[in-house]
């Protein structure tokens, strides 16, 4: 009973950590890149190839070889980010609500858990 408990509860477990992916990751090769999937008017942290420090935008458009936004709703200052140097874009609002489904899902596992172990 012990194993087929703990089995569920860690298959559930991955299934979580598998769908909190929420970045997208781009090569090298700008031309392969498809920005296509950023959406204008939602708010995206771009990591840096060259690694410096993280930029939070609210993404606008594709003007040639840029990303062209916004800091943020109310900060009108204009962001322009090369896409050479862009490694990944982080969808900020779905990083938050999945992280929230994986703590409340790692909760329900460890209740499961802890009543299964308790039940014998």
């Amino acid at each position: 009973m012990k194993a087929s408990v703990l089995l569920k509860s860690s298959l559930l477990t991955s299934l979580f950590v598998i769908s909190s992916c929420a970045t997208t990751k781009y090569t090298e090769d700008i031309s392969k890149n498809n920005y296509s999937n950023l959406e204008a008017g939602k708010m995206y942290v771009v990591k840096m190839k060259d690694g410096s420090k993280n930029q939070k935008m609210l993404f606008r458009n594709i003007d040639g070889n840029n990303l062209m936004g916004t800091a943020g709703k109310k900060d009108s200052t204009e962001v322009i980010i090369p896409k050479s140097n862009v490694a990944s874009v982080r969808d900020s609002r779905k990083a938050r609500i999945t992280a929230g489904a994986v703590v409340i899902g790692a909760a329900g596992v460890a209740a499961l858990v802890l009543s299964s172990s308790r039940a014998d």
